[in-house]
């Protein structure tokens, strides 16, 4: 997927505006939302092996528009799968992307950005034919002749200029970040205690004897293996003598884990873990995973946590979605795993009420929390569908979907149908 980037354009929004129905049916397109000369559409992708996000900046040109409608065509198979700033639709390869309530003023020259993220199997080919309102943009469509600039009329500037972009930091005002626990489990009134606290699976891997995990853990390698090794480590421990190394190779067909052999499906519907991590190399942009759970609800696909966009997240392999969502704003909700130091990583999955919470060293986050409400930034994305997981397993180690290498240690691992606290 390439970056496209182009020269302003001729006179095309002078013909659409005055069209009223054209041979081929196109309707008449209203000044307060027509594009004008020199319409630019800049799409930056981020792509990684099977997925990607793309940044979209538009620019109305030399006139104001009201309102915005943005549509594209892939060349590949990619799918949208999630937007930001933006409601995005697909209709075979054709992308439509319309404006939010707070972002559809544009003034003359200005800018406004929204993003999306999708998939793609075989093939991602580099999107062709944007255009702003039905203009095409950056410089592709016939120029018109014969048509005096003069007779259409502009826009006049709004009353006070909305932002250009909506601010980064915070969801839009009707739909605000989380601020408290799901009401279905609140944090407990005292600290948990520490230990296992009668969990179902309590491992410091203290009763391992070899170099490779064995007994009640199993090394796998979904989808195909390759350099990524796992073993047990007697040099860099949480407590005790021992925790399970992974080398993490960059790669998709790096991919190892070691898979707890216990039947964890025996817990019910609520699920509480507890890990301790340590890893060396700070989170990269590329989508990556460093703990799977099987879910038997979602045809056998995992449910994971891992990383992109240089912050913790939750993906769900079935569809792709992340919690938080990839865009600025939600991103900046969520946190970086910390390097170099052992990390205690707990959360919380609820199948029957379909929810779902983070706690990194103690502290809640926002932005790996899905509440059953589903809010802008968030987990929107996330309750794109009706999600009850039912978990059955516990897998620790490392996928790349990128360039990513990493090198982590676990230890002092456990899983109950109770908080059990670092």
């Amino acid at each position: 997927m390439t970056i496209l980037r182009a020269r302003p354009g001729p006179t095309l929004a002078v013909v659409a505006a005055l069209a009223a129905v054209t041979a081929t049916g196109t309707a008449l397109l209203t000044s307060p939302a027509a594009a004008a000369q020199g319409c630019r559409v800049d799409y930056t992708p981020n792509q990684w092996p099977g997925g990607f996000t793309a940044n979209v900046k538009v620019s109305p040109g030399d006139a104001a528009v009201s309102s915005w409608t943005v549509t594209w065509t892939y060349a590949g198979d990619e799918r949208i799968t999630n937007g930001w700033n933006a409601t995005v639709s697909q209709s075979g390869a054709t992308v439509t992307a319309r404006n939010m309530s707070y972002n559809g003023s544009i003034p003359a020259a200005g800018t406004t950005e929204f993003g999306v993220q999708g998939t793609y199997g075989s093939s991602g080919g580099a999107p062709t034919g944007f255009s702003l309102n039905g203009v095409p943009c950056n410089g592709t469509g016939p120029t018109p002749t014969g048509v005096p600039t003069t007779t259409v009329p502009t826009t006049p500037p709004p009353t006070s200029a909305p932002p250009t972009t909506p601010p980064p930091t915070s969801a839009p005002p009707t739909t605000p970040p989380p601020t408290s626990a799901p009401p279905t489990t609140p944090p407990p009134t005292t600290p948990p205690p520490t230990g296992c606290a009668g969990a179902l699976l309590c491992d410091g891997f203290e009763n391992q004897t070899g170099s490779t995990p064995s007994g009640d853990w199993t090394v796998v390698n979904p989808d195909c293996s390759g350099a990524g090794t796992a073993t047990i480590d007697t040099a860099t421990t949480h407590s005790g003598n021992r925790a399970v190394r992974i080398n993490g190779a960059a790669g998709y067909c790096n991919h190892v884990f070691i898979r707890s052999t216990k039947n964890l499906g025996s817990l019910g519907s609520v699920r509480y873990g507890r890990i301790w991590v340590r890893h060396t190399t700070a989170q990269p942009t590329e989508h990556t995973t460093m703990m799977a759970m099987t879910d038997a609800a979602d045809g056998n696909k995992d449910l994971r946590i891992g990383g992109q966009n240089g912050a913790l997240q939750w993906n769900r392999a079935s569809d792709d979605a992340t919690l938080p969502e990839q865009s600025p704003a939600g991103v900046a909700q969520s946190v970086a795993l910390p390097t170099n130091r052992w990390a205690c990583l707990e959360f919380m999955v609820d199948g029957s009420a379909g929810q779902l919470r983070t706690w990194l060293d103690g502290t809640a986050i926002a932005g790996l929390t899905a509440d059953g409400v589903p809010t802008h930034d968030i987990d929107g994305q996330w309750y794109n569908r009706t999600w009850r997981p039912q978990l059955t397993d516990l897998k620790l180690g490392w996928e790349s979907y990128g360039g990513g290498a990493d090198t982590l240690w676990y230890d002092d691992v456990a899983v109950g149908s109770s908080r059990i606290g670092c």
